[in-house]
């Protein structure tokens, strides 16, 4: 049985300025799937469901599509797009912070790159959401960079990114 090693390849913590997005380039192509586990917040007004995380490869912003399930514990919905949301972020919440796994495995494969995220958010109260997304970037080319970034604002003080390189041996 295959074993697996998660070696933290990058990490980044937004400053007192606030950040825009948050960009891992310069990737090794040496391991089998990358890992991006962040928390974040941003500055946006609105609800956090109002407020999302994308996800670019390469700097290339097209060939992007999703299907995503949300549940609140209330209700379920579910959408598709040409993007990849990589989670819902709570704006407007002081101090709360929302959290995301992204998952790609076989990133320097020559195949189309299937994404997998999983995300949670709370919003201060008795409400809180989890999404599930199944992305694909339909591109042959390795992934080198990746940029993460709002729908609306800039990341917040302390919002932290940790990129993994995840080896099977």
């Amino acid at each position: 049985m295959a074993t697996s090693t998660y070696n933290l390849i990058a990490s980044q913590v937004v400053g007192s300025g606030g950040a825009s997005s948050i960009t891992f380039s310069s990737i090794p192509q040496t391991y089998t799937d990358l890992l991006v586990v962040m928390s974040v917040s941003t500055n946006a007004s609105g609800t956090a469901s109002a407020n999302g995380t994308n996800i670019n490869f390469n700097g290339v912003t097209t060939n992007r599509t999703y299907k995503r399930l949300e549940g609140s514990g209330s209700s379920v919905s579910s959408d598709s797009g040409s993007n990849i949301p990589v989670g819902t972020v709570n704006a407007g919440s002081s101090g709360v912070f929302s959290n995301q796994q992204i998952y790609i495995p076989n990133y320097t494969s020559s195949n189309y790159k299937s994404v997998s995220v999983d995300s949670v958010v709370e919003y201060n109260s008795s409400v809180g959401t989890q999404d599930l997304v199944a992305g694909l970037w339909s591109s042959t080319a390795a992934i080198t960079s990746l940029t993460i970034y709002p729908d609306a604002g800039s990341f917040i003080q302390y919002s932290t990114f940790y990129l993994y390189g995840i080896k099977n041996s």
